[in-house]
């Protein structure tokens, strides 16, 4: 049995647009998509990865289009972009039933909760939207999508906050392989900017502070770097069985060879900081894929900016490739920490390193930490023919998840992205 399945479509809206080719410039060479928050957030927001405007009568009925909080139309227009990038039309091209939809949020709707709530404390039960729960709740980003498709295999909200995205794609390929699905729409959204929200990141001393560029306050492995930045956009891959993609004569980004997953049970929001949790996962990813650590030529790492964080995951590559492991980098340092979504988009940022053969370079890493000492990517996008990366994602809670991708197989009719 081919226990691999392709990336057959990216769908994206992040803080550096809306296509593929205009995420992958920014992760490269341009503009950074950190800036000011520009009112969002509350007063304590300092800075900000924004998402462009998505119309929300161009993807869901005009009932549903008002009443619904953006992580949820952030992940509809993301599954449209996928669906469409990878050519696929539910019904035509796969059977319904054959679909799954796996959509992770670490918040949820909480702005429009935040909303809601301050309004029912002001004018009482008459300032409640009938609409509150179908629009705010965690699984509407997954049923959305399934309905607006006509979707008829499960739909799952995922919900181990920062790690969810990652687990998306795991679980997906979890169905695959298990022949319960020949596609899967998974990834995650996050539209994190309530002000209650903030306020709690920032009364916990997680959010970065005191830049006067904005472009330079995520930091990921800095000696500077002073916390996260908090942004906001959705991630959507689409994931086929090898077997079906080759039905189809489809192109793949990349096959996602295997995954792991697995659990600090050390403190609720700080990680080991042996980072032996995370070790482990990565591990254990190798395993499920077959592979030693010498096959990982790239690893897109986690790292946030935040002081604890950072060192466990460097300690934690360290340990399981030794001195001389993969080349790193963090695109954090231009998307920002997108939460529940970051795990989908750093898989897409992986899987289009992998198909290029650029590695995109971690941004203001300008005085390496020595406790953080990898061969990082710095500056520039680095040349190189890697053929099997890692994706790590980790989150409050100790959820710790790893995928490990590599270049699509070799099948013919097969054409590169």
């Amino acid at each position: 049995m081919n226990r691999s399945a392709t990336v057959t479509g990216i769908g994206l809206v992040t803080p550096l647009g809306t296509t593929v080719e205009g995420f992958w410039k920014g992760l490269c060479a341009g503009p950074s998509g950190l800036g000011p928050p520009d009112g969002r957030g509350g007063p304590l927001l300092e800075v900000a990865g924004l998402a462009p405007a998505v119309e929300p009568l161009d993807l869901l009925p005009p009932k549903g289009a008002v009443s619904v909080d953006r992580f949820v139309l952030l992940a509809v227009a993301a599954a449209d972009a996928a669906l469409a990038d990878a050519g696929i039309v539910v019904g035509r091209d796969v059977a319904p039933d054959r679909v799954a939809v796996l959509v992770s949020s670490a918040g949820g709707g909480m702005a429009t909760y935040e909303a809601q709530v301050l309004g029912f404390a002001a004018r009482g039960r008459v300032a409640v939207s009938p609409y509150l729960l179908p629009g705010m709740m965690m699984n509407q980003a997954a049923a959305r999508i399934a309905i607006r498709f006509g979707v008829g295999g499960p739909s799952t909200a995922i919900s181990s906050a920062c790690a969810g995205g990652g687990q998306a794609v795991g679980e997906a390929l979890r169905l695959l392989r298990a022949g319960e699905a020949d596609v899967v729409l998974c990834g995650g959204t996050e539209a994190p900017f309530a002000a209650t929200t903030v306020a709690g990141f920032a009364n916990a001393g997680t959010l970065a502070h005191g830049w006067a560029d904005p472009a330079a306050a995520s930091r990921p492995f800095d000696a500077r770097r002073n916390g996260l930045v908090l942004s906001e956009g959705a991630g959507m891959l689409v994931l086929e069985r090898a077997a079906h993609a080759d039905s189809r004569r489809a192109a793949g980004y990349a096959d996602v060879l295997g995954w792991g997953a697995t659990t600090d049970a050390h403190h609720p929001t700080m990680p080991r900081p042996d980072g032996a949790g995370a070790a482990a996962c990565m591990r254990r990813a190798l395993a499920d894929a077959g592979l030693p650590p010498e096959a990982v030529g790239y690893l897109n790492a986690h790292a946030t900016g935040t002081r604890l964080g950072d060192l466990a995951e460097a300690r934690a590559v360290r340990e399981v490739f030794g001195a001389a492991g993969p080349a790193v980098s963090s695109t954090k340092g231009v998307t920002g920490h997108l939460l529940g979504a970051a795990g989908a988009v750093e898989a897409a940022a992986t899987a289009l390193a992998l198909g290029r053969g650029l590695l995109p370079p971690t941004r203001n890493l300008d005085d390496p930490d020595p406790g953080c000492a990898l061969d990082h990517v710095l500056d520039v996008p680095r040349a190189a023919e890697v053929a099997v990366a890692m994706s790590n994602s980790f989150a409050f809670g100790g959820h710790n998840v790893s995928l490990v991708l590599g270049l699509p197989g070799t099948r013919e009719g097969r054409h590169a992205h």
